[in-house]
């Protein structure tokens, strides 16, 4: 396995990019440790998958590093990294057996059978289908499918880091949730370096020790999925993760106090000093409770999702959501809202401008 390094890394597809805008990847310095979950997490387009082919030697970057251990690997084939990659869609040979799938890489570098048994047989414990390996591939349903193309890719010792695309894309639902806790299972047995690529956040918080968040182009936030979603550091971030995700509320600052619908709100500390084209305030729904005084609202919908109830109210023109285990109001009744003063924050331009409590 490798500690991976992206040094000074930007990419664009025009040949002569000029403006910040022509560049898909803006600007990257990140470092993933030796045998580490890491997840990319971000909407389409982002430039995840960019950078995911930059990694694996698909696509040479603009400007930059990538370093394997400090090994310049910039310029490198993808056979020269020793990367394994698990793609959206099963890469698996439908006539031959699940062995003799799980073999294939090891026996195109010419490893002795003897190895490739023993191999075979781990993974195929690890993956619990020890049962199928005489099976012809073809005759089995889509999640097995995608358990051998994982294995496919962790069948080999030798390998640097195991990427996956998406790979749980085409798994119908009731099934992912078996196949996210045996990657992580088997992450935590092989010690392997790990980048997970995803959309779905659920996927990337349940898989990974660090998430790195990406919005168009650029690395918003990376982070542990508690501190993505106790303290995001950009208003995306707490939009993007959270269901609900985080109430982002147009206010005024004056006097270093931020005011939102005419009154002034307690933030989790001082605002940090400079000026901005716009000031939010952060709270999430968690966090925003129906109390006896606060902010007036009105309710304006109810949502029953089983655990408790999302209540939205409407606070003047600005909606507001609170998550409540309680008995909800009813549609049109008047309310009172409070927010948890240490989980609210102000945002300027976005990004996080309230000092933490301690700093």
């Amino acid at each position: 396995m490798a500690k991976i390094t992206l040094s000074n890394l930007r990419h664009s597809y025009y040949p002569n990019p000029s403006k910040p805008d022509d560049y898909a990847l803006k600007h990257l310095d990140l470092s993933w440790e030796d045998g580490g979950a890491y997840a990319l997490l971000g909407p389409s387009g982002c430039g995840k998958s960019t950078l995911l082919n930059i990694i694996s030697g698909l696509l040479v970057p603009s400007e930059g590093k990538i370093l394997f251990d400090d090994k310049d690997v910039t310029h490198l084939k993808p056979a020269e990294r020793n990367i394994a990659q698990v793609f959206q869609f099963p890469v698996i040979y439908d006539t031959m057996t699940v062995f003799d799938n799980l073999a294939f890489p090891l026996r195109n570098r010419q490893v002795d059978e003897a190895t490739v048994k023993s191999r075979v047989e781990a993974i195929a414990d690890m993956l619990e289908v020890t049962d199928m390996l005489g099976t012809k591939a073809a005759g089995l349903s889509p999640d097995n499918k995608q358990k051998i193309s994982m294995g496919r890719g962790l069948v080999r010792d030798d390998i640097n880091v195991v990427m996956f695309d998406e790979p749980l894309t085409v798994i119908d639902p009731h099934l992912k949730w078996k196949l996210r806790s045996k990657l992580k299972e088997l992450h935590q047995e092989l010690k392997a370096t790990m980048i997970y690529v995803t959309h779905d956040q659920t996927e990337a918080l349940t898989f990974a020790d660090q998430v790195v968040v990406m919005q168009e182009g650029e690395v918003v936030q990376i982070g542990t999925p508690v501190e993505l979603f106790e303290r995001p550091t950009h208003t995306f971030v707490g939009h993007f993760i959270g269901s609900p995700g985080m109430n982002i509320l147009p206010c005024e600052v004056s006097g270093g106090k931020a005011m939102f619908n005419g009154q002034s709100i307690t933030l989790e500390g001082e605002i940090e000093a400079g000026e901005g084209k716009s000031n939010e305030i952060g709270i999430r729904p968690e966090h925003v409770t129906i109390a006896d005084n606060g902010l007036e609202a009105v309710v304006s919908k109810v949502s029953d999702v089983g655990r408790h109830n999302v209540v939205e109210a409407m606070v003047g023109g600005t909606k507001v959501a609170s998550i409540t285990e309680e008995s909800a109001p009813n549609l049109g009744e008047s309310i009172h809202l409070q927010f948890d003063p240490a989980k609210t924050r102000l945002y300027r331009d976005g990004w996080i401008a309230t000092k933490s409590a301690g700093a």
